[in-house]
């Protein structure tokens, strides 16, 4: 078999930072919250980029990079098409999963829920806060579908951009859905792959913590 690169000596030894319960915030939300400004003010690409794992009501997963737009103890918001792969699944499955990776920190965090659906009042809000183009973009995607090819994308888009100006309307398939936390899971690499795994779990309304091994 030909080798492009030697997959078995490529890693890295983790040397950043430590997790420890003695340094933790008692609320997830509020962990969550530390280490995402932190990720922010070191100017980390796209830190609110999350892995969403959705899975088949037969349990068949599948998971995409998304971006997260709102966060609260409420739970973590974002948008896509609801006719989508992860809509659909989400739809039929309404539990899924995100990740977060901040290698700048060598952080994960990994969080687990419910799904439920935005009111259609904050999906418009949100929309007509998009760039324009963006939401031209939402309006011409039947995402997931086949297409014919790229010029019939660029086509439509061309069409619905003379047909509505600069008020293209919110389409009916898209917007929010909030992921409810029942589980957090903050990661932090250590050297000799001894990670710190501290995971929040919730029981009623309180907050269980508990330590994983590596």
């Amino acid at each position: 078999m030909h080798k492009t690169n030697d997959l078995k000596n490529m890693r890295l030894n983790y040397e950043q930072g430590q997790l420890l319960e003695s340094n933790i915030d008692l609320n997830p939300f509020n962990q969550f919250k530390k280490w995402f400004d932190q990720a922010v003010e070191a100017k980390t690409i796209e830190p609110n980029a999350m892995t969403l794992a959705t899975a088949t009501k037969d349990g068949i997963p599948s998971a995409r990079i998304v971006l997260l737009k709102e966060f609260d103890e409420t739970g973590f918001v974002f948008f896509t098409n609801y006719d989508s792969r992860k809509g659909k699944e989400l739809n039929d499955n309404p539990f899924a999963a995100i990740l977060f990776w901040w290698r700048e920190f060598e952080r994960q965090v990994r969080i687990e829920g419910k799904i439920e659906k935005i009111s259609r009042k904050e999906s418009e809000e949100y929309f007509n806060q998009r760039p324009l183009k963006s939401r031209y973009g939402a309006l011409v995607s039947n995402q997931s579908q086949i297409v014919e090819n790229r010029e019939a994308l660029e086509k439509r888009f061309s069409e619905l951009e003379k047909q509505f100006g600069e008020k293209p309307p919110t389409p009916e398939n898209w917007g929010g859905y909030r992921l409810i936390p029942v589980k957090f899971e903050f990661w932090q690499g250590r050297e000799s792959r001894l990670h710190d795994r501290i995971c929040y779990q919730r029981e009623n309304n309180n907050w269980k913590i508990f330590r994983l091994q590596p």
